[in-house]
């Protein structure tokens, strides 16, 4: 039995810089799309520990430190790096599709 998932389409991969990420609102998700040298990644934008927004963070490798407390997670992973958080952070499926949008699959 093949498992059937739902993609909802977030951006352009043209709206986010490399290096850099956004937030957008879909289907009641917060999210963070990160662009990392033309690789996009998907993770929650609220950070586990407080109440940071992880595409306000800095960004440096594959790595986004919230700007709230400085906790710290791998973006590909959503493994915590740095504490004070000790939360991972939930990731997504991220797909670049056919007709050129990001989108992830639930």
């Amino acid at each position: 039995m093949s498992e059937v998932c739902q993609r909802i389409t977030l951006c352009k991969p043209a709206e986010v810089e490399a290096g850099k990420a956004i937030r957008v609102e879909k289907g009641g998700l917060a999210l963070a799309v990160f662009n990392l040298d033309g690789e996009f990644h998907v993770t929650d934008d609220a950070c586990t520990h407080g109440p940071g927004s992880l595409s306000e963070g800095c960004i440096t490798g594959d790595v986004v430190e919230c700007d709230f407390h400085n906790g710290a997670f791998n973006i590909r992973t959503g493994e915590v790096v740095q504490p004070p958080c000790m939360i991972p952070l939930k990731t997504y499926r991220t797909v670049v599709d056919s007709d050129g949008f990001v989108s992830i699959e639930l």
